[in-house]
């Protein structure tokens, strides 16, 4: 029903916009799929596509504005931050399964909003490379 889906859609807004609420989501929805994270742990092919699937599909879900943002602008500027955290998980089942998710929403926002993108996710991910370069 319309009103289920617009109180879940409330709640989860609440929590990815809290400090640490994107990696509580993604490790709430991931849970159960692989490993440390859950009860599956095969390496099977129906496994690893399943596991893919679940993570595309928190990515996209990371990179969709909920409406009861104050704007987009906000949205990319609290959550940004927390999505490239995703790549210095420390557990390797957990860690790939985040990386999956980074790189769905990464690409996803990037593809939808490329001026945010590049100024919340590209640049803060490329400043190390950078420094190094001297450019």
């Amino acid at each position: 029903p319309a009103w289920l889906r617009r109180l879940c859609g409330h709640l989860l807004s609440e929590r990815l916009l809290r400090p640490s609420g994107v990696q509580a989501v993604v490790r709430g929805v991931l849970e159960g799929t692989d490993g440390e994270w859950g009860a599956l742990g095969g390496a099977g092919a129906e496994t690893a596509a399943l596991d893919w699937r679940k993570c595309d599909a928190v990515g996209k879900i990371l990179a969709a504005c909920p409406q009861q943002c104050l704007s987009l602008e906000d949205y990319y500027r609290q959550v940004c931050p927390q999505i490239l955290d995703l790549l210095h998980i420390q557990d390797k089942v957990a860690a790939r399964q985040c990386q999956r998710v980074a790189t769905t929403t990464l690409l996803t926002m990037a593809r939808e909003q490329p001026q945010l993108a590049e100024r919340h996710l590209l640049q803060p991910l490329l400043a190390p490379l950078r420094r190094c370069s001297g450019a």
